[in-house]
């Protein structure tokens, strides 16, 4: 199934499709990796198809690269204040604001790779 749908989906709906649990979607949430989905009075928790990708996504990193969720939830940071860095960057009409920019996501660009480097180093060493 397509999670490109645009009808909300229940959480157990959400989490059939990205092969998880959904205590593992309440724990995601609980955490921060996902935002809570939206819920209107007497009703059920909906989500929609960019929570199924966020989801997916966030299984992919943690299975390929083998990550704890605080790890995770690192990668995950450092990912989004770069998407933020970079929609500046776009808008920025100024070369002297686009350096400042690209400075202020090295330290973000540098903590994602540090993770990498270090599973990285971590099969070297098993191989």
């Amino acid at each position: 199934m397509s999670t490109t749908e645009s009808r909300p989906l229940r959480i157990g709906e959400l989490a059939e499709r990205t092969g998880v649990t959904p205590r593992t979607v309440r724990y995601y949430e609980e955490i921060g990796l996902l935002a809570c989905g939206e819920r209107r009075k007497g009703e059920h928790r909906t989500y929609t198809a960019a929570d199924a990708e966020r989801i997916l996504e966030l299984t992919r990193l943690r299975d390929l690269l083998g990550l704890s969720l605080e790890e995770l939830k690192r990668v995950i940071e450092a990912e989004e204040a770069r998407a933020a860095i970079r929609r500046r960057f776009h808008e920025s009409a100024s070369d002297a604001e686009r350096l400042r920019l690209l400075d202020e996501a090295l330290p973000h660009v540098e903590a994602q790779l540090e993770l990498v480097r270090r599973r990285r180093d971590e099969l070297t060493a098993l191989e």
